[in-house]
């Protein structure tokens, strides 16, 4: 591997540090030339715009779960085996609510999209929080390829469905006492009666609906009728966890094609493998002040 960095600790300084400039102006270009932009998406965008699972945010908003639990992130108190449903859903409203229907306290997500707006691209993403349809990305253009915050789906599962939860989220946030949700408001798949989970990609049970196959299929053929095309394949906040979605095809679909260039913006994990770095920008910054400049 060959990494391209920058190690900035301000704001000012990325105007101080001459390659990141570089790069900045590189990446421009690349997306006001390009025949397409393939966006693709992770945890790390969500970070930049807000969406932390840590800190302030977190205490601010389950104080309660926290002292009872000695909890340290909103994502590990997810995987708690809480001793009933009430209290189940009682945490992981509030973590819905926060996350999906609660707009990100930055316009990270608005500032990529006027970057965007007006160039043939496409968003593939493992993030679940659907910040890329609040800012006004094109819902045909993008694939959620690990479930959503906003649906529900059969706890077994018996049937590929999904459901949206937006009004019994908020009921459940509104009604819930210490620490519990009105055992009325427990929800229970209405063809075979089990309890309801979340439709988030955890293993062999998530529930691919016919929208999660619909998108998949468009996304697939943009990238068909694309090819060989100049492509700008922009990796944004993809971490390590689940490379085989994102960073590898990226990087095998660059080294595929000559035209194409790949660019990360990635906070501490931005690097190129040696066989497409002459095609490559990294920036290791912070991506909502990187999309600003």
């Amino acid at each position: 591997m060959c990494s391209k960095t920058a190690t900035i600790k301000s704001i000012s300084g990325y105007w101080d540090n001459a390659q990141v400039r570089r790069s900045i102006e590189k990446v421009k270009k690349e997306m006001e030339n390009a025949d397409a932009v393939v966006i693709g998406a992770g945890a790390g965008l969500s970070a930049s715009a807000g969406f932390t699972y840590s800190g302030k945010r977190f205490e601010d908003n389950f104080a309660d779960f926290i002292e009872k639990y000695g909890f340290q992130d909103m994502y590990s108190a997810g995987f708690h085996p809480y001793g009933t449903l009430e209290e189940h859903w009682a945490y992981w409203s509030r973590y819905i609510f926060i996350n999906r229907y609660q707009n990100a306290p930055k316009p990270v997500y608005n500032d990529l999209y006027s970057l965007v707006q007006g160039k043939d691209y496409f968003v593939l993403t493992t993030n679940v929080d659907h910040c890329f349809q609040k800012a006004g990305f094109d819902k045909q253009r993008l694939f959620y390829t690990q479930g959503d915050y906003g649906l529900w789906q059969c706890g077994e599962p018996c049937h590929n469905r999904t459901y949206d939860n937006e009004s019994a989220i908020k009921k459940m946030v509104a009604e819930q006492e210490n620490m519990r949700i009105p055992p009325g408001l427990i929800p229970h798949c209405p063809v075979c009666g089990a309890p309801m989970t979340m439709n988030l990609r955890a293993d062999s049970a998530f529930v691919e609906d016919s929208g999660w196959h619909t998108a998949a299929r468009r996304y697939q053929d943009f990238i068909r009728r694309h090819k060989g095309l100049g492509i700008l394949y922009l990796e944004l906040g993809v971490g390590g966890n689940t490379p085989v979605i994102i960073k590898y095809p990226f990087w095998q679909m660059t080294a595929a094609n000559p035209k194409a260039v790949y660019a990360c913006i990635n906070y501490g994990e931005a690097y190129v493998p040696e066989e497409i770095a002459e095609r490559s920008i990294c920036i290791n910054a912070d991506i909502g002040e990187i999309l600003k400049q």
